[in-house]
């Protein structure tokens, strides 16, 4: 899927449940995600994995054309991609994991490269709308071949982990079998529990109990579904929901830590700023300012 729009004021932090490819076609934004603050200007391309947390703060207006990614179809194209070299479909979410282990980049790709996408990007948009995938599917799959061939080059690939920023748990993992098989329901049981009480002191062996699992067999099961173990994916819950707080109320910021479950500020901060790229009090001067 893909969508144009402009945007005139803050938005996020918030994160999506797939691939993000953030095409830049007017104005300029301070970006925060996981990659700390970018401005990010025409020309600029962002790529955000599934379940990354990022807001952006309009400087005037900001023009984007998003497009939509499913994770499972993105590890299908780097499959036949390198057919040649993997064994199997599994095999290729374990190569893209470790290949594109970034979770957030800005790339780079000036005017003149990204003026090349905006009559396939306009396409995209209108047949995204006029039917969807389904009704046009192989007219958008040639278009966001066409897009991909341009923006892929630039995206920065490690052949192992080596910054604080490529972290496992920040990714997805959801591998073929999931197609072919029902989903677990102690992972849909862990994450409404979690989603339930937010603020509550939930160990991995607490949430283990509830579903009659053993903790290590539980944090498979949940980074297999969500692609987070189930206390990251508490961090990203309580992280979106203190930024709610500063955004929507006057609550202080120890007041909003402690609200979603957090007993200290350093921990506080120390998580959102892992999480948004910027302090709980730079981004409520953020929001103040955008105001």
């Amino acid at each position: 899927m893909a969508r144009t729009r402009t945007i005139q004021r803050p938005v996020g932090p918030v994160a999506y449940d797939c691939v993000k490819v953030i095409i830049v076609r007017d104005g300029s934004a301070l970006l925060f995600s996981e990659f700390g603050q970018r401005i990010v200007t025409v020309g600029d391309v962002v790529v955000l994995n599934a379940n990354v947390l990022c807001g952006s703060e309009p400087e005037g207006h900001i023009t984007t054309t998003t497009i939509y990614l499913d994770t499972d179809y993105v590890i299908d194209q780097v499959f036949w991609q390198h057919a040649w070299l993997l064994r199997d479909r599994l095999d290729a979410q374990r190569f893209t994991e470790a290949v594109y282990s970034e979770p957030s980049q800005v790339l780079r790709l000036g005017e003149d490269r990204t003026g090349m996408l905006m009559p396939w990007l306009d396409e995209l948009v209108a047949r995204s709308i006029d039917g969807g995938f389904e009704h046009n599917f192989h007219r958008m799959q040639a278009l966001w071949f066409a897009i991909a061939d341009v923006v892929t080059p630039f995206i920065n690939v490690s052949p192992v982990r080596q910054s604080p920023t490529q972290r496992a748990h920040s990714r997805p993992t959801l591998p073929r079998c999931r197609r072919f098989a029902p989903v677990r329901d102690e992972a849909h049981e862990t994450r409404a529990t979690l989603a339930s009480d937010i603020a509550a002191n939930w160990t991995l062996g607490v949430l283990s109990a509830r579903v009659h699992l053993s903790p290590k067999q539980l944090s498979r099961v949940f980074t297999e579904t969500y692609g987070k173990t189930p206390l990251a994916y508490l961090t990203m819950l309580r992280v979106e929901e203190m930024a709610h707080l500063l955004r929507e109320t006057d609550m202080t910021i120890d007041v909003a830590a402690r609200s979603v479950g957090w007993a200290s500020r350093s921990r506080a901060n120390e998580a959102f700023q892992e999480c948004v790229g910027m302090t709980p009090s730079a981004y409520r001067r953020m929001h103040l300012a955008g105001e």
